[in-house]
Protein backbone atom coordinates (compact mmCIF):
# COMPACT_ATOMS: atom_id res chain seq x y z
CA UNK A 1 0.00 0.00 0.00
CA UNK A 2 2.47 1.99 1.06
CA UNK A 3 4.64 1.43 -2.21
CA UNK A 4 1.72 2.27 -4.30
CA UNK A 5 1.28 5.57 -2.44
CA UNK A 6 4.97 6.34 -3.63
CA UNK A 7 4.14 5.78 -7.15
CA UNK A 8 1.21 8.03 -7.00
CA UNK A 9 3.09 10.80 -6.16
CA UNK A 10 6.68 10.69 -7.97
CA UNK A 11 3.81 10.37 -11.63
CA UNK A 12 2.52 13.24 -9.95
CA UNK A 13 5.50 15.09 -9.84
CA UNK A 14 6.33 14.27 -12.83
CA UNK A 15 3.54 15.33 -14.65
CA UNK A 16 4.16 18.90 -13.27
CA UNK A 17 7.53 18.98 -14.49
CA UNK A 18 6.41 18.41 -17.78
CA UNK A 19 3.57 20.89 -18.10
CA UNK A 20 6.18 23.68 -17.33
CA UNK A 21 8.04 22.66 -19.03
CA UNK A 22 5.68 22.98 -22.18
CA UNK A 23 4.32 26.46 -20.73
CA UNK A 24 8.30 27.93 -20.53
CA UNK A 25 8.30 26.77 -24.61
CA UNK A 26 4.95 28.38 -25.53
CA UNK A 27 6.44 31.66 -23.55
CA UNK A 28 9.49 31.40 -25.29
CA UNK A 29 8.06 31.35 -28.88
CA UNK A 30 5.80 33.86 -28.10
CA UNK A 31 8.56 36.72 -26.87
CA UNK A 32 10.20 36.00 -30.07
CA UNK A 33 7.37 36.19 -32.16
CA UNK A 34 6.78 39.47 -30.78
CA UNK A 35 10.04 40.73 -30.52
CA UNK A 36 10.16 40.00 -34.58
CA UNK A 37 7.79 41.94 -35.06
CA UNK A 38 8.79 44.29 -33.28
CA UNK A 39 11.95 44.68 -35.11
CA UNK A 40 10.19 44.44 -38.56
CA UNK A 41 8.43 47.09 -37.63
CA UNK A 42 11.16 49.14 -36.53
CA UNK A 43 12.65 49.23 -40.37
CA UNK A 44 10.77 50.85 -43.48
CA UNK A 45 11.59 50.27 -46.83
CA UNK A 46 11.24 53.44 -49.63
CA UNK A 47 11.02 51.68 -53.50
CA UNK A 48 12.55 53.24 -56.06
CA UNK A 49 11.38 56.64 -57.81
CA UNK A 50 9.61 56.88 -54.11
CA UNK A 51 9.62 59.20 -50.77
CA UNK A 52 8.53 57.88 -47.36
CA UNK A 53 6.20 60.15 -45.56
CA UNK A 54 6.59 59.89 -41.93
CA UNK A 55 3.75 59.67 -39.68
CA UNK A 56 3.88 59.66 -35.83
CA UNK A 57 1.09 58.82 -34.33
CA UNK A 58 -1.31 60.33 -37.26
CA UNK A 59 0.72 63.81 -37.58
CA UNK A 60 2.79 64.11 -40.47
CA UNK A 61 6.20 65.17 -40.09
CA UNK A 62 8.06 67.30 -42.45
CA UNK A 63 10.85 65.34 -42.79
CA UNK A 64 10.62 62.55 -45.34
CA UNK A 65 12.46 59.15 -46.21
CA UNK A 66 14.11 59.05 -49.58
CA UNK A 67 14.57 55.15 -51.05
CA UNK A 68 16.06 52.33 -49.45
CA UNK A 69 15.79 50.98 -45.34
CA UNK A 70 15.13 53.08 -42.99
CA UNK A 71 14.56 52.90 -38.90
CA UNK A 72 11.48 54.05 -37.13
CA UNK A 73 9.98 53.77 -33.46
CA UNK A 74 7.61 50.57 -33.79
CA UNK A 75 3.84 51.15 -33.42
CA UNK A 76 4.48 54.90 -33.16
CA UNK A 77 5.31 55.48 -36.22
CA UNK A 78 4.18 54.56 -39.46
CA UNK A 79 5.77 55.40 -43.23
CA UNK A 80 3.45 56.30 -46.16
CA UNK A 81 4.89 55.93 -49.75
CA UNK A 82 3.99 58.17 -52.11
CA UNK A 83 5.53 57.95 -55.75
CA UNK A 84 7.79 59.97 -57.60
CA UNK A 85 7.20 58.62 -60.78
CA UNK A 86 6.26 60.01 -63.93
CA UNK A 87 2.38 59.02 -64.22
CA UNK A 88 0.04 59.16 -66.72
CA UNK A 89 -3.41 60.63 -66.68
CA UNK A 90 -6.02 60.68 -69.43
CA UNK A 91 -9.22 62.29 -69.72
CA UNK A 92 -12.15 63.71 -72.20
CA UNK A 93 -12.30 67.53 -72.34
CA UNK A 94 -15.07 69.33 -73.51
CA UNK A 95 -14.55 73.64 -74.77
CA UNK A 96 -16.19 76.05 -77.34
CA UNK A 97 -13.41 77.64 -79.55
CA UNK A 98 -13.68 81.51 -80.67
CA UNK A 99 -15.77 80.63 -83.16
CA UNK A 100 -18.17 79.51 -80.66
CA UNK A 101 -17.82 75.95 -82.25
CA UNK A 102 -18.11 72.62 -79.69
CA UNK A 103 -14.72 70.63 -78.78
CA UNK A 104 -14.53 67.69 -77.68
CA UNK A 105 -11.06 66.53 -77.09
CA UNK A 106 -9.13 63.73 -75.44
CA UNK A 107 -6.31 64.84 -73.63
CA UNK A 108 -2.96 62.84 -72.15
CA UNK A 109 -0.96 64.67 -69.74
CA UNK A 110 2.37 63.31 -68.03
CA UNK A 111 2.95 63.95 -64.75
CA UNK A 112 4.60 63.29 -61.41
CA UNK A 113 4.89 64.73 -57.53
CA UNK A 114 7.68 66.12 -56.96
CA UNK A 115 9.90 64.78 -53.89
CA UNK A 116 9.98 67.39 -51.54
CA UNK A 117 6.06 68.33 -52.11
CA UNK A 118 5.17 64.89 -51.07
CA UNK A 119 4.67 65.09 -47.30
CA UNK A 120 2.50 68.23 -48.30
CA UNK A 121 0.44 66.51 -50.87
CA UNK A 122 -0.31 63.70 -48.49
CA UNK A 123 -0.89 65.90 -45.77
CA UNK A 124 -3.57 68.35 -47.22
CA UNK A 125 -4.85 66.24 -50.13
CA UNK A 126 -4.22 62.84 -50.10
CA UNK A 127 -3.76 59.97 -52.61
CA UNK A 128 -6.91 61.50 -54.40
CA UNK A 129 -4.56 63.99 -56.10
CA UNK A 130 -5.33 63.51 -59.31
CA UNK A 131 -9.14 63.95 -59.00
CA UNK A 132 -8.87 66.85 -56.74
CA UNK A 133 -6.03 69.11 -58.40
CA UNK A 134 -5.48 67.80 -61.83
CA UNK A 135 -8.75 67.16 -62.71
CA UNK A 136 -10.05 70.48 -62.37
CA UNK A 137 -6.93 71.88 -63.61
CA UNK A 138 -6.90 70.58 -66.89
CA UNK A 139 -10.68 71.36 -67.88
CA UNK A 140 -9.95 74.79 -67.23
CA UNK A 141 -6.68 75.08 -69.18
CA UNK A 142 -8.24 73.22 -71.95
CA UNK A 143 -11.33 75.83 -71.85
CA UNK A 144 -9.77 78.92 -71.49
CA UNK A 145 -7.30 78.44 -74.51
CA UNK A 146 -9.59 76.83 -76.51
CA UNK A 147 -11.43 79.77 -76.27
CA UNK A 148 -8.38 81.83 -78.09
CA UNK A 149 -8.65 79.80 -81.23
CA UNK A 150 -11.47 79.05 -84.04
CA UNK A 151 -12.06 75.73 -84.05
CA UNK A 152 -10.24 75.69 -87.81
CA UNK A 153 -6.90 76.82 -85.98
CA UNK A 154 -7.49 74.69 -82.94
CA UNK A 155 -6.48 71.60 -86.13
CA UNK A 156 -3.63 73.40 -87.62
CA UNK A 157 -2.23 75.23 -84.64
CA UNK A 158 -2.23 72.30 -82.74
CA UNK A 159 1.33 72.25 -81.62
CA UNK A 160 1.01 75.72 -80.15
CA UNK A 161 -2.29 75.29 -78.45
CA UNK A 162 -0.97 72.25 -76.64
CA UNK A 163 1.71 74.27 -75.38
CA UNK A 164 -0.14 77.24 -73.97
CA UNK A 165 -2.72 74.57 -72.52
CA UNK A 166 0.73 72.96 -70.40
CA UNK A 167 1.84 76.40 -69.45
CA UNK A 168 -1.58 77.50 -67.99
CA UNK A 169 -1.68 74.16 -66.46
CA UNK A 170 1.75 74.18 -64.91
CA UNK A 171 1.02 77.58 -63.32
CA UNK A 172 -2.19 75.90 -61.73
CA UNK A 173 -0.75 73.05 -60.16
CA UNK A 174 3.15 73.82 -59.53
CA UNK A 175 2.28 75.09 -56.05
CA UNK A 176 0.73 71.90 -54.98
CA UNK A 177 3.91 70.39 -55.69
CA UNK A 178 2.97 68.82 -59.16
CA UNK A 179 5.23 68.98 -61.98
CA UNK A 180 3.83 68.58 -65.69
CA UNK A 181 6.12 67.20 -67.95
CA UNK A 182 4.21 66.51 -71.23
CA UNK A 183 0.95 67.50 -72.42
CA UNK A 184 -0.44 65.67 -75.33
CA UNK A 185 -3.44 66.64 -77.36
CA UNK A 186 -4.76 63.41 -78.29
CA UNK A 187 -7.75 63.96 -80.78
CA UNK A 188 -10.01 67.13 -81.78
CA UNK A 189 -13.75 66.15 -82.44
CA UNK A 190 -16.59 68.32 -83.70
CA UNK A 191 -19.86 68.88 -85.16
CA UNK A 192 -20.80 66.89 -87.85
CA UNK A 193 -21.80 70.16 -89.70
CA UNK A 194 -18.41 71.58 -88.72
CA UNK A 195 -16.63 68.07 -90.30
CA UNK A 196 -18.43 68.70 -93.75
CA UNK A 197 -17.67 71.98 -93.92
CA UNK A 198 -14.01 71.43 -93.10
CA UNK A 199 -14.14 68.88 -95.83
CA UNK A 200 -15.82 70.79 -98.38
CA UNK A 201 -13.50 73.64 -97.97
CA UNK A 202 -10.82 71.39 -98.61
CA UNK A 203 -12.03 69.84 -101.55
CA UNK A 204 -12.49 73.16 -103.20
CA UNK A 205 -8.80 74.32 -102.25
CA UNK A 206 -7.44 70.74 -103.60
CA UNK A 207 -9.62 71.71 -106.82
CA UNK A 208 -8.83 75.42 -107.16
CA UNK A 209 -4.95 73.95 -106.43
CA UNK A 210 -5.16 71.82 -109.51
CA UNK A 211 -6.82 74.29 -111.68
CA UNK A 212 -3.94 76.85 -110.89
CA UNK A 213 -1.07 73.84 -111.55
CA UNK A 214 -3.16 73.27 -114.94
CA UNK A 215 -2.89 77.17 -115.63
CA UNK A 216 0.79 76.99 -114.89
CA UNK A 217 1.08 73.84 -116.81
CA UNK A 218 -0.30 75.35 -119.82
CA UNK A 219 1.58 78.56 -119.56
CA UNK A 220 4.87 76.68 -119.30
CA UNK A 221 4.13 74.76 -122.70
CA UNK A 222 2.68 77.98 -124.64
CA UNK A 223 6.24 79.99 -122.71
CA UNK A 224 7.84 77.10 -124.48
CA UNK A 225 6.59 77.24 -127.70
CA UNK A 226 6.98 80.95 -127.99
CA UNK A 227 10.46 80.38 -127.33
CA UNK A 228 10.33 77.86 -129.78
CA UNK A 229 9.35 79.97 -132.76
CA UNK A 230 11.38 82.98 -131.37
CA UNK A 231 14.00 80.58 -131.77
CA UNK A 232 13.19 79.22 -135.13
CA UNK A 233 12.68 82.62 -136.51
CA UNK A 234 16.12 84.17 -135.33
CA UNK A 235 17.44 80.96 -137.13
CA UNK A 236 15.72 81.83 -140.14
CA UNK A 237 16.29 85.60 -140.22
CA UNK A 238 20.41 84.82 -139.64
CA UNK A 239 20.40 82.49 -142.37
CA UNK A 240 19.02 84.72 -144.48
CA UNK A 241 21.03 87.85 -143.57
CA UNK A 242 23.93 85.52 -143.76
CA UNK A 243 22.96 84.86 -147.76
CA UNK A 244 22.07 88.34 -148.37
CA UNK A 245 25.43 88.90 -146.77
CA UNK A 246 27.27 86.41 -148.91
CA UNK A 247 25.19 87.46 -152.07
CA UNK A 248 26.39 91.25 -151.18
CA UNK A 249 30.38 90.30 -150.83
CA UNK A 250 29.82 88.14 -153.82
CA UNK A 251 28.68 91.14 -156.01
CA UNK A 252 30.99 93.61 -154.27
CA UNK A 253 34.28 91.22 -156.09
CA UNK A 254 32.34 90.73 -159.26
CA UNK A 255 31.46 94.55 -159.76
CA UNK A 256 35.61 95.70 -158.42
CA UNK A 257 37.17 92.94 -160.85
CA UNK A 258 35.09 94.11 -163.78
CA UNK A 259 36.95 96.39 -166.08
CA UNK A 260 36.94 97.25 -170.20
CA UNK A 261 39.85 95.08 -171.13
CA UNK A 262 38.40 91.81 -168.85
CA UNK A 263 34.70 92.50 -170.87
CA UNK A 264 36.64 92.80 -174.10
CA UNK A 265 38.54 89.76 -173.60
CA UNK A 266 35.24 87.61 -172.64
CA UNK A 267 33.53 88.67 -175.65
CA UNK A 268 36.01 87.92 -177.66
CA UNK A 269 36.20 84.80 -176.06
CA UNK A 270 32.34 84.21 -177.09
CA UNK A 271 32.77 86.13 -180.42
CA UNK A 272 31.66 83.83 -183.46
CA UNK A 273 33.93 86.13 -186.09
CA UNK A 274 31.20 87.79 -187.35
CA UNK A 275 30.20 91.77 -187.49
CA UNK A 276 26.88 92.76 -187.22
CA UNK A 277 26.09 94.95 -190.51
CA UNK A 278 24.22 97.52 -188.71
CA UNK A 279 25.58 99.36 -185.43
CA UNK A 280 23.82 100.56 -182.56
CA UNK A 281 23.98 101.59 -178.97
CA UNK A 282 22.42 98.01 -178.33
CA UNK A 283 25.70 96.30 -180.06
CA UNK A 284 28.63 96.60 -177.61
CA UNK A 285 31.08 95.92 -180.47
CA UNK A 286 31.22 98.65 -181.98
CA UNK A 287 31.66 100.10 -178.54
CA UNK A 288 34.82 98.12 -178.12
CA UNK A 289 36.65 98.79 -181.04
CA UNK A 290 35.77 96.05 -183.02
CA UNK A 291 34.84 98.11 -185.89
CA UNK A 292 38.38 98.77 -186.42
CA UNK A 293 39.34 95.11 -186.25
CA UNK A 294 36.93 94.73 -189.14
CA UNK A 295 38.36 97.58 -191.16
CA UNK A 296 42.16 96.46 -190.69
CA UNK A 297 40.94 92.75 -191.51
CA UNK A 298 39.56 94.31 -195.28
Amino acid sequence: MANNEFVDIKAKKGGSSGKGKTGMIVAIVVIAIFALIVVLSAGAVVPAGSTGVVVTLGSVSENTYAEGFHLKIPFVQQVEIVSNKIQVYETDASAVSKDLQTVNSKIAVNFRVRSDASASIYKNIGADYQQVILMPAVQESMKAISAKYTAEQLITERNQVGQEIKEQLEAKVSDYGIQIEKFNIVNFDFSAEFNNAIEQKQVAEQNLLKTKTEQEEQLVIADADAQKKIKAANAEASAIKAKADAQAEANKVISESLNDQLLRYQMLEKWDGSVPKVASSANPLITMGLEDIENTER
